[in-house]
Order: C-alpha cells, then structure tokens, then sequence
C-alpha cells in the first residue's frame, strides 16, 4: 500500500526553500500542495523554475496557503523577524510547523511559537538537517561507547563561509530589520546545536562570548566565538562567520578517544558521508606518527539529509493526523535549548564579554 503523503505547504521563496522543495519531492510520504509569496507571479516563478507538481496551489499571499484547507503542514523560510508572526498564525490554524533556523530572535519569542504549536497539538520541528543525517546517528553510538571514547572533556565546533561583496551588502542575513542575529544565528546555530548534541543536550552553566566579534556597518554580526563550561569540568567553543572560508568542523574530545567530522552541515558528496574517529591514541617510536591510525568510517545514505529530515517530520505530522498521537516533544525541547545558549552569547557580548549563566 502507498505511504500517505503529508500536504506542504511553503512561505516564502527563500533560496533554502529551493533545497526543502527538492527534499519533499525526494521523500516518499511528502506531498507539495501550495506555495504563498508576496506577489503571485514570483510564486508562479518559483513554482515553475522548481519543477513543483501541476496540481500545486499557488498563492500571492502567506495567509492564503494558511488558510487553504489542504495544507496540513507548513514549512517556513522566511526572514527571522517574521518567524513569530507566521509560525503562531500558523499553528493557531492547525498547520504544523517545519520552522527554518535560526527559529527566533530571542527565547521569548520561541516560547510564544512552542506555546501556540502545543496549545493548538501541531508538530514543530525546526529545520537542523545534518541531525537526520544516518551519519549522526553512528557518530551518537561512538560517542556513548565508554571504551572507545570514555567521558566527554571539551567540544570545538566551527561553521563559517564567506558571504562575498554581494553578500555583504544585500543577503536578509546581515540587515538588523530581517535578522538581526546575523552570523550567531545562521552558522552559530549549527555550532551550538552540534555542541548541545554532544553533550546530549545538557545546557552549559555559563558562556562567554569571545572578545571583538566582527560587525557590519548596521551593527550585525559578521563572526563571532564563546566559551561555553559545565559544572563537571567540559568545556566547548566555536567560532562563526560569513568572513572565513568554508568549515564545518566538530572535534569532539574523550578520555579514551576523539571524534573528528569535517562536513556536518552539508556532507561534501550528497550519498554518503565520513567522519574519523580514534581510541586510546599514542605517539609512534621517535614520535614519527600515531597509532593506532584514526579510522575513517563513511555513511551511505539513498536520501540526502534534507529528504530524510522531511520525512521524519511528516511522519509524526501523519502520526498525529492519522493516529491521534502527541507531538513529538524533543524536538521543541533541543531548539529551546539552542536558543537558550544563542541569547547567553548575544548577553555576554552585551556586557563586555563577562560570563553568562544559563538558564533553563
């Protein structure tokens, strides 16, 4: 019997929706039933220019494809500052929300989204792709092996690219009325939620945002870095920009072992994708090496991990629809507590780069 398909509909046509667009035309229980934009003819264009489905609609506002009655969920790319709006306007009409990160400008106004998300039973998810990545999964396993790794001490992560002239002048990321977190909330979002995954979600007790981040003229965030300390000793830092060439690093450190991935936020081939790993590593004689040497494990995957993370994502929409099940809380949960750390790095750089306790 075929896989019921979850309706979608899209906000907005962001760049990125280009992606998720593909993702739900590659996963099988995902449907594209109506795309809104502020003018019909640029849905039209984007609709056309994205091979989208015949039978999707196509509206000239964001209000429309909320109140089309075919939607059952709803993926939103818009500019942060619009996500508070669209994503309560949303929920209240019973649309689940695939919201894109960084979810919110502050905790506030991801607290009031999750509140109308369960008040009203719709699923929330944001849109985090490397998390569904079969990779993350087999990095979680080396990772909780207490022989191979041992305890966690410290976690580096690092995600920057650079923007161009372009770029810099004209992309929603670095205008203070569209997203004012800049950099913190586009590459640090990944940086901290590798650094929360490592941890297995547990919240620092306290961050420091690292001394002379980089602004724009409008005062945006252009890169930055913290120090993130938990009660029992680990350490994490990362670092952020649209100004430095492109990494996507997690280096994760253990007492018997090291984990080392060099592509988590988009795998350098779309099918399959490495990471190294390394226990109970010593110096070679002379110290001309190491052994034993780290071992690299590759991922294969059918879908790539936009696919799949759409496909985890309408098969709680159709659990809840179909079943009568709860929304999946973990996932409002590790977003909250993205949020939280991403507000103590802005506080911390607001009060001169003092420490900032976490809290809950």
């Amino acid at each position: 019997m075929a896989e019921t398909k979850v309706r979608f509909g899209i906000l907005g046509c962001a760049n990125i929706a280009r992606k998720v667009s593909r993702a739900m035309k590659l996963a099988p229980n995902c449907a594209i039933t109506a795309i809104g934009s502020r003018s019909i003819e640029k849905a039209s264009q984007f609709a056309a220019e994205n091979e989208f489905p015949a039978s999707a609609k196509v509206y000239g506002s964001y209000d429309a494809v909320l109140d089309d009655p075919d939607v059952e969920a709803v993926y939103i790319p818009l500019p942060t500052s619009l996500h508070l709006r669209w994503a309560v306007l949303a929920a209240e009409k019973k649309k689940h929300v695939l919201l894109e990160k960084p979810v919110a400008l502050n905790v506030k106004e991801l607290d009031t989204i999750l509140e109308a998300c369960e008040s009203n039973g719709v699923q929330y998810m944001d849109a985090t792709m490397w998390m569904h990545h079969p990779r993350t999964a087999k990095m979680r396993e080396f990772l909780s092996d207490p022989q191979r790794f041992g305890q966690l001490k410290s976690v580096h992560s690092i995600f920057s690219y650079v923007g161009g002239p372009e770029f810099l002048k004209d992309d929603i990321r670095i205008k203070p009325d569209l997203d004012a977190l800049g950099a913190l909330g586009d590459t640090g979002w990944y940086c901290t939620r590798a650094i929360l995954w490592a941890n297995e979600y547990e919240l620092p007790k306290t961050v420091t945002a690292l001394p002379e981040p980089e602004y724009n003229e409008a005062g945006v965030i252009l890169s930055c870095g913290a120090l993130l300390r938990w009660t029992d000793g680990k350490t994490a830092t990362f670092y952020c920009s649209f100004l430095t060439n492109l990494t996507m690093d997690i280096t994760a450190l253990g007492t018997n072992g090291y984990l080392c991935v060099h592509d988590f936020v988009i795998p350098f081939q779309e099918n399959g994708a490495p990471f190294y790993e390394a226990s109970n590593s010593r110096f070679a004689n002379l110290a001309i090496g190491i052994e034993p040497v780290p071992s690299e494990h590759a991922i294969d995957t059918d879908l790539p991990q936009e696919a799949l993370m759409v496909q985890v994502f309408a098969n709680l929409v159709a659990g809840i629809n179909e079943k009568g099940a709860s929304p999946e809380k973990k996932w409002p949960t590790i977003s909250r507590k993205t949020q939280l750390v991403i507000d103590a790095v802005m506080a911390s750089i607001e009060k001169d780069f003092e420490p900032v306790e976490v809290v809950p």
